[in-house]
């Protein structure tokens, strides 16, 4: 890849970036090797690491991959048979404790594998428990080894402390007896050399014998060795040789096993600087909220809303541009600081990026073309005062990009042409686009010539854009518009900023024709196509409002859907309850029947036994059909009116005849006694049952209401109760007077602690029979009373 056009477009900060992601050296230098590749498929193969970099991470968080060294040299070391010091065996260990962290990080658990390039590396990664182990367990710092490394340091370090000990005391009754006290300089102990000294005067060193190993700076004191410890220092300074000779051989026997397994360390360091690497484009991509864009290799660019890497967040407005399709050839006019030099580096660099590896941040959907080369004539210089070594500068890099451009080439022009005279500028533009687009090269060119317009309108493989400019604020807006020229705008903005109309009519004399003709389709064209884009975003609208109310309907219609199922299944399975019961009752009634085998003659009985049987199975049979085609039934169409409690009516979803317990409520539901079923029931399934009072005297609902009119009693006594069985006789006693019409009537709870009464209050005021009560007055029981008025 051209390193000009690399430098031009900013490549190298995005290698900046990315090294800034990095944790080890190792994976910086693959960085800094990094460039752009031109073969399409290890171009996919490197974005797909980038794409499972970026999921593991955004799914599993941070990457344990922190604590990777150089570790080759040491291994090549322990090979020819040296040993390593403590602190490059912490380093070594470092870099085995990575690889095992993540092997445990990746592990999947035998789930399928979404991350097969990752997970393949890490496959292949050798976990050396044993030598991090044996480190952990030998070695505690750069300059220390541990007692328990081996049994026979531990006991020569105990044999070190006890001669430290032993010494200690001599030289403590050398230096605390009275006749050498005056020999010393002070009483003190001190090492020189490994060995145990004491400081003693100069004038006295003939009263003192023993070694002299050192003297002061004045030379006023003489550090000597007693006689009475020289014996105690050698055996000390063997132990200590025994010490360092142990040493050795424990860091030897641990290098052995590295120099063992240097294959397999090896091997490791290669692939965690490869996944640091890896990792840090994952890193890179979502920092840059950037996706995986689609490849080719036929000069196709499409990129969506792409933002300049290189620009904070906040100031970039995303470009929408597309190159191959119909053309390979784009020229970009429009005013100056209005973005055309921006969407030249961001194609080429979002271009050079990914054939790279690295994500690009564009919105999906983004396709780009594998070139193999990628050239750039863009000048950082903006202004219009340029010399004529500036347009020698850009012609020279000019015929160097036309020496070399193949086929498969993309070209990035930043004003073409420019720097000399305007006529002959354009000509030499158009000739270079000419051969350009002859050789079939992907050309993106920046002019503010109107000839370079007319070029492009009158090719059809040569392509308009524009970036637009606002004439309300002065100011552009940095859109890109393809197939656009860009209009001039110059008179526009003179007036705005207060130029006299005389001088603006007298400029536009000096214009032929033909050029305020064209200028004049330009504008045209820019004020139909605002009004074309006004009209798609107004649609666009649209068809997402009528998107979403249409999933709010089918949200809507699935609910009532899901509630429909719901109340059906749960009326079926109250049918089937109701069912279970009758059959249940049924069995009880037979059950009497048999029974009374003792009061009547075998045969009557028997009789009569069967009669009920047939009975019964017919009513059952009858409930069972009406209960499967409970919602199937037709339903009255002129429902009674003014149904009062006691009145017979006709169940047509049940074929069978009820008495009203409760008229119809504001739903028009009415809850209606049918044999032993309380049942609530639409009114438009009922049908008023037209008999005379005698009849009506004779029904079942008319002999339970006699019978419970002749043994109720006014009052209920649940004295000795607990509150729930009290709920429960009171319940029953209230329904029973409602059926018998009996009010007021008398609950008898007595005082005591007040938690009966006041629990009794409480279901009263929820008792859809209750009228109102009130407590008990002077003579009817006082405040162990309570009398209720029922409906």
């Amino acid at each position: 890849m051209n390193e000009k056009s690399l430098r031009v477009l900013e490549y190298g900060k995005i290698i900046e970036m990315l090294y800034e992601k990095c944790t080890s050296s190792l994976g910086r230098q693959v960085v800094e090797e990094m460039r752009p590749s031109t073969d399409l498929e290890e171009i996919i193969r490197l974005q797909k690491e980038t794409s499972e970099a970026q999921g593991i991470l955004m799914q599993k968080g941070n990457v344990p991959i922190d604590g990777i060294h150089d570790i080759i040299h040491m291994v090549k070391r322990t090979e020819i048979g040296s040993y390593l010091d403590p602190g490059q065996l912490l380093t070594l260990k470092d870099s085995l404790s990575v690889a095992r962290r993540m092997k445990a990080y990746m592990k999947n658990d035998g789930k399928d594998v979404k991350f097969p390039i990752i997970e393949d590396l890490v496959g292949a990664l050798f976990s050396l428990r044993e030598i991090e182990e044996k480190i952990s367990n030998c070695i505690l710092s750069e300059n220390e080894i541990a007692d328990n490394a081996s049994p026979q340091l531990r006991d020569i370090r105990r044999s070190i402390s006890s001669k430290n000990d032993s010494i200690r005391n001599k030289l403590n009754g050398i230096i605390s007896s009275t006749n050498n006290q005056k020999y010393l300089q002070d009483a003190i102990i001190t090492m020189r050399g490994d060995r145990y000294v004491v400081p003693v005067k100069q004038e006295h060193r003939g009263n003192f014998p023993g070694l002299i190993h050192d003297q002061s700076s004045s030379g006023a004191t003489l550090f000597i060795e007693p006689m009475a410890v020289v014996e105690l220092n050698n055996e000390l300074k063997e132990l200590r040789l025994k010490e360092k000779r142990e040493i050795e051989r424990i860091l030897m026997e641990i290098s052995a096993m590295i120099a063992d397994k240097a294959y397999e360390i090896k091997s490791n360091q290669k692939l965690l600087q490869q996944l640091d690497f890896i990792f840090a484009k994952g890193k890179l991509s979502i920092t840059m909220k950037a996706i995986e864009p689609k490849l080719n290799a036929d000069g196709k660019i499409k990129i969506k809303r792409a933002r300049h890497p290189l620009l904070q967040g906040g100031e970039v407005v995303p470009i929408t541009i597309w190159l191959g399709e119909g053309f390979k050839t784009l020229i970009i006019t429009g005013p100056n600081t209005g973005g055309k030099t921006v969407t030249l580096k961001t194609v080429g660099l979002l271009t050079v990026m990914a054939q790279s590896g690295l994500h690009v941040p564009a919105d999906f959907g983004t396709s780009l073309s594998v070139f193999q080369q990628v050239y750039a004539d863009i000048g950082d210089e903006q202004s219009i005062e340029q010399s004529l070594s500036t347009f020698s500068s850009h012609m020279t890099n000019i015929v160097d990009i036309l020496n070399n451009v193949t086929p498969n080439s993309l070209v990035l022009f930043d004003e073409l042409g420019a720097g000399t005279d305007p006529v002959e500028g354009a000509a030499l533009a158009m000739a270079i686009l000419n051969h350009l687009r002859t050789i079939g090269s992907s050309v993106i060119a920046t002019t503010h010539y109107s000839e370079l317009k007319q070029f492009a309108l009158s090719n059809e493989d040569i392509e308009n854009a524009s970036v637009e400019f606002s004439l309300e604020t002065l100011r552009p807006t940095y859109k890109l518009l393809i197939g656009v020229p860009g209009k001039s705008n110059a008179f526009e903005i003179s007036r705005k900023l207060g130029l006299t109309d005389d001088i603006i009519s007298a400029a536009k004399e000096f214009i032929s024709t033909e050029d305020i003709h064209f200028e004049d389709i330009l504008q045209n064209i820019e004020t139909n196509r605002r009004a074309t884009e006004e009209d798609r975003e107004e649609a666009k609208r649209l068809k997402l409002e009528s998107e979403k109310l249409f999933s709010q309907y089918q949200e809507k219609k699935q609910q009532i859907d899901t509630q429909r199922d719901k109340v059906l299944k749960e009326a079926k399975k109250e049918a089937q309850k109701l069912l279970k019961e009758a059959k249940e009752e049924a069995e009880e009634i037979i059950k009497s029947l048999r029974e009374m085998k003792l009061e009547m003659e075998e045969k009557e009985m028997n009789r009569q036994v069967e009669i009920a049987r047939k009975k019964l199975s017919d009513r059952i049979d009858d409930m069972g059909t009406a209960t499967e085609e409970i919602f199937g039934k037709a339903t009255n169409k002129k429902p009674p009116t003014n149904l009062k409690a006691g009145e017979a009516v006709n169940i047509l979803s049940l074929n069978q005849q009820g008495h009203v317990i409760t008229p119809a409520d504001e739903n028009g539901e009415v809850l209606v006694q049918a044999g032993i079923m309380k049942i609530s029931m639409h009114i438009s399934n009922l049908e008023r049952v037209k008999q005379d009072k005698s009849t009506a005297k004779q029904s079942g609902v008319g002999k339970i209401v006699k019978n419970k009119a002749q043994s109720i009693k006014r009052e209920l006594d649940i004295r000795g109760y607990n509150l729930e069985e009290a709920m429960l006789e009171v319940d029953k006693f209230l329904d029973d007077c409602y059926l018998t019409g009996m009010s007021p009537v008398t609950i008898i709870h007595g005082v005591g602690t007040g938690i009966l009464s006041s629990g009794i209050k409480q279901m009263l005021k929820k008792n859809k029979h209750v009228k109102s009560y009130r407590g008990g007055q002077y003579g009817e029981g006082g405040a162990g009373v309570t009398v209720v008025e029922v409906k």
